[in-house]
């Protein structure tokens, strides 16, 4: 059922001021709070891959204050008091609608096959998987293998660009904040007619996203001596192995001695 022209107006307004005041606070976060490198850390800036740390770590900051005070207690009571069942469930429904894009963005790297498992995979989960409620494509070992734009677009050889932390958005690279802008319009949350349908989807996917993440969180929390360096490195590393899928190119020294340079 469409929402009433005047309801809908409202959500567009309110969506609009929320993502202002998110802007601001994080511009304030940015001028009161920052998080300093560890003892003995490289220098804020030195990272070549970073240019832009000291603003990262501030939008760090307002995003790990965010994650503490919202998102991260809404996901330990989701875990806790949503059935397993149900939370699967939603986890491979909103896998599957993400297993199309992949399909695509597999075949526009050119890499066929894959392209074309994907695609099975997502014929197979919708139609006989109840839309995605069940997983039977994984039974029948066709596996989930995800690409976003990020990566075809690394695949033909655009480079990274600096590393940037986003509000809300969290860490991207450039290469990955313009593919990002690409993939909003295959998230799951477009699937739904009417607008409070978009928004409720979108809501389900962040808190499914976090949910699958606070084990990782926590163990983060326990090793990271500085957990925005510790991130970023993650990040970064995983992405490259991405692109290349898991066979990044090796790095070249220029200390090589030149006896063995003459050998190549």
């Amino acid at each position: 059922m469409n929402l009433p022209a005047r309801t809908s107006g409202l959500c567009r307004a309110g969506a609009r001021a929320f993502g202002a005041a998110v802007l601001a606070s994080s511009l304030l976060a940015g001028g009161c709070a920052s998080v300093p490198a560890a003892p003995g850390a490289p220098a804020i800036g030195s990272n070549p891959a970073d240019p832009w740390e000291n603003f990262n770590r501030r939008v760090f900051v307002f995003n790990d204050a965010l994650d503490e005070a919202i998102l991260k207690p809404v996901a330990l009571a989701y875990r806790d008091n949503v059935p397993e069942l149900i939370r699967r469930g939603v986890d491979n429904v909103l896998g599957n609608i993400g297993d199309a894009w992949s399909a695509v963005n597999h075949l526009l790297q050119g890499k066929l096959e894959a392209g074309l498992n994907m695609g099975t995979r997502f014929f197979v989960n919708t139609f006989v998987g109840l839309g995605g409620l069940l997983d039977p494509a994984t039974e029948m070992n066709i596996q989930r293998r995800s690409e976003d734009f990020g990566q075809t677009l690394g695949r033909w050889g655009v480079g990274p660009g600096p590393y940037i932390v986003w509000p809300l958005l969290g860490p991207r690279t450039m290469r990955d904040s313009f593919g990002t802008l690409v993939d909003m319009p295959f998230e799951p949350s477009r699937v739904p007619a009417t607008e409070a349908g978009r928004y409720a989807t979108a809501a389900m996917a962040i808190l499914n996203t976090r949910t699958n993440l606070l084990s990782a969180s926590d163990l983060l929390n326990q090793v990271a001596l500085d957990r925005y360096v510790f991130l970023r490195d993650a990040y970064l590393q995983r992405r490259l192995d991405a692109v290349h899928d898991g066979a990044p190119p090796m790095d070249t020294f220029d200390d090589e001695p030149e006896e063995g340079k003459a050998k190549k």
